[in-house]
């Protein structure tokens, strides 16, 4: 019995997610094909220019303009923002700092300082499972 194996493919939409670009600014080509794992894996090695151009100047998918802005998806979406951006518009809100991102930017810190507490605190709790009971 011989086995064969299949190629794995993915929607352009996957893809783009997994590249970190958004869908809409893809060229058509990729937008109406599949991608399969290795075309995935060439695009990420070997990156053409059309997505290195996408990473640097956008539009950006949301994930990617939160991480640039340092809020979250929903912070984006409390500030109004609900589009893609460009790399222009993100260093222009950056240097505009509307009331908005910086409540949501003190936000997303308090987030991660509760995050760390609760991993320190669970790494005590588990370091103190582990300790002999004399």
């Amino acid at each position: 019995m011989t086995s064969h194996q299949t190629t794995q493919t993915m929607k352009p939409a996957t893809a783009a997610k997994k590249l970190g670009v958004y869908l809409e600014a893809t060229p058509a080509d990729f937008q109406e094909g599949v991608v399969s794992r290795n075309e995935l894996s060439a695009l990420q090695a070997d990156p053409p220019e059309w997505l290195l151009e996408l990473r640097r100047d956008g539009p950006h998918p949301r994930p990617v303009v939160a991480a640039k802005l340092g809020v979250s998806i929903a912070g984006l979406a409390r500030g109004g923002v609900t589009d893609a951006l460009t790399t222009e518009q993100i260093d222009a809100l950056k240097e505009e700092f509307p009331a908005w991102l910086r409540r949501e930017r003190a936000t997303q810190a308090e987030v991660r300082k509760e995050a760390a507490r609760i991993k320190e605190k669970n790494a005590e709790r588990t370091a103190e499972a582990r300790r002999p009971r004399s």
